[in-house]
């Protein structure tokens, strides 16, 4: 009288709550995909692309350094570079520290 019966619950019951755990999770695998896209995969683009560019250095390339110093690299070795940034003048950077790559011809129109 005061307690009620409890029935066994059906199969289409248990498919509906498993269909909405699912649910559930579609936003966050969601927000994993938008932040590959967004964020993870441009930055492996661009660390490839400077890995690409560490690797072209040659002797007479006109670059800067992290540092912001320009000069023309006189000698490529397997972890350093030696830039050039006056006659006579001559500094040993590590190749991860150059940054940009310049054309030819910028450092006598400064």
């Amino acid at each position: 009288m005061f307690i009620s019966n409890a029935y066994a619950q059906t199969a289409g019951a248990a498919d509906a709550s498993m269909m909405s755990n699912l649910s559930t999770f579609v936003p966050l695998i969601l927000m994993f995909v938008v932040m590959y896209f967004l964020m993870i995969r441009p930055q492996q683009k661009r660390a490839k692309e400077q890995k690409a560019m560490m690797d072209a250095l040659a002797k007479g390339d006109e670059v800067v350094t992290v540092g912001g110093i320009l000069g023309r690299v006189s000698r490529v070795t397997d972890a350093y570079v030696t830039v050039e940034v006056a006659p006579n003048t001559e500094i040993v950077v590590q190749k991860a520290s150059v940054t940009t790559l310049l054309p030819k011809g910028t450092l006598k129109g400064l």
